[in-house]
């Protein structure tokens, strides 16, 4: 029997990859058209929700608590399961690395404040609901996300730039893994407990081992810059983004990872892709070395 699963944000980042995901895995994909589709209808008969929905930043304190309010009533209406894609704003600076199912919710600045209130929102609830929680993402085409839009932007001018410690580990997560990943879950969801926070590891890298791996494959090959944080420090009292960019500043300044444990427990089949040939499909190819017959499956768009 086809299982269907009803797709909020199919435009977004997570969204577009979660809907080519379940395609491709055989499900029959609704894609919520906001301001044409009534959510309880839409939701009517699904098996599962994806809610890739995430206002800008700036208007998470005004929007995030309604829009996941409304999430959470048509899938406790339908009896459809909730996929939501979490984030590490949850912890804060202090929270010992691995970060896991089971690190504190200690975030005390406002985003992090909102992330943590509408977390316990999705555990309080009758819905079942599976967290994925993963790091930055690596997206296989321009989606304004910081790799793209900051670090790796300058790349056909030589430069890779860093917006904190270079030398330090951050979490990143591949969008097609992370979507995979989300497709395995709901094919065992009636294994799952009622609400499942669970870390996708993803890649754990430094920019310095990032640009060391880009740079065996770039046409030119970049040197490190370290991003200057004065422009949204000026900008900052005319400028929300910018505020709100400073504020997760600290991400990018303390070392971390994600836990694998979990992840590997329940879903053992699952294979990644490895980073070299992750972060080759995330650049145009007019930035890489024509590759050797051998190795054109490194920069093959896979979705």
């Amino acid at each position: 029997m086809v299982q269907t699963v009803l797709i909020l944000g199919a435009s977004g980042r997570f969204g577009r990859a979660s809907a080519l995901a379940f395609e491709r895995a055989g499900w029959q994909v609704k894609r919520f058209q906001r301001g044409q589709d009534d959510l309880a209808r839409a939701a009517a008969g699904v098996d599962v929700i994806v809610n890739g929905w995430n206002p800008a930043y700036p208007d998470w304190a005004s929007q995030v608590p309604g829009l996941h309010r409304q999430v959470i009533q048509a899938a406790e209406v339908s009896g459809a399961t909730v996929i939501l894609p979490g984030n590490v704003y949850v912890f804060g600076p202090q929270t010992p690395s691995p970060w896991s199912e089971n690190s504190p919710h200690a975030a005390e600045n406002p985003l992090g404040r909102i992330r943590i209130e509408m977390e316990a929102a999705y555990r309080d609830c009758k819905a079942q609901v599976i967290l994925l929680r993963a790091g930055d993402f690596l997206d296989t085409e321009a989606s304004g996300n910081w790799f793209d839009a900051m670090i790796t932007a300058k790349l056909s001018k030589g430069l890779f730039v860093s917006p904190g410690r270079a030398d330090i580990p951050h979490s990143w997560a591949y969008l097609p893994d992370l979507a995979q990943a989300a497709v395995g879950l709901a094919e065992r969801r009636s294994e799952l407990p009622p609400f499942l926070d669970l870390p996708f590891a993803g890649f754990t890298l430094s920019a310095q081992e990032m640009l060391a791996i880009l740079n065996m494959h770039l046409r030119r090959p970049a040197k490190l810059k370290q991003m200057s944080w004065l422009p949204l420090q000026l900008a900052r009292p005319f400028w929300p983004m910018g505020r709100c960019l400073l504020e997760m500043r600290y991400l990018w300044d303390t070392p971390h990872r994600l836990s694998h444990d979990l992840l590997q427990q329940l879903l053992p089949g699952f294979q990644a892709t490895p980073p070299e040939k992750a972060l080759l499909r995330c650049l145009p190819k007019a930035l890489l070395k024509q590759q050797p017959g051998e190795r054109r499956d490194l920069v093959e768009n896979p979705v």
